[in-house]
């Protein structure tokens, strides 16, 4: 099934036509701690005087899984590549945790539906909106 995934799925990583395009028309410039990989065009700039500068991916395309360094050099912030003026990491920065959103471990307040609907009372400093006051 691997085959046919890389051809027929773009969600999960490259299909093969990007593969290709990136191997023929881009140069790897380095690869961050989640396995993403970072690639610009080997073409000469475009009129704006910008690079053409793109991800793949390792795993599923969530761009939340792009670190802020990378995310700096592919929107054109700086153009040396992060991993040569990275600052040293803080002690109060934590590792990567992906995005929940939609999965079963995502964040339910206590009045979600699916936590049975149900919240604490007001205490009094609230009173609902309703059409006719």
């Amino acid at each position: 099934m691997g085959i046919l995934s890389k051809i027929f799925t773009w969600w999960d990583g490259a299909t093969i036509g990007t593969l290709l395009d990136s191997s023929r028309n881009g140069e790897h410039v380095g690869t961050d701690a989640q396995g993403n990989r970072y690639y610009r065009g080997k073409k000469p700039k475009n009129v704006d005087g910008l690079e053409r500068r793109w991800v793949i991916y390792s795993g599923s395309n969530d761009a939340s899984r792009v670190p802020a360094e990378w995310h700096g050099w592919l929107h054109g912030s700086f153009d040396s590549v992060p991993e040569s003026n990275l600052p040293p990491a803080r002690i109060w920065e934590v590792d990567y945790t992906p995005n929940a959103t939609g999965t079963d471990q995502a964040y339910r307040p206590q009045g979600a539906l699916e936590r049975g609907g149900r919240r604490a009372h007001a205490t009094g400093d609230y009173q609902a909106w309703s059409p006719d006051a």
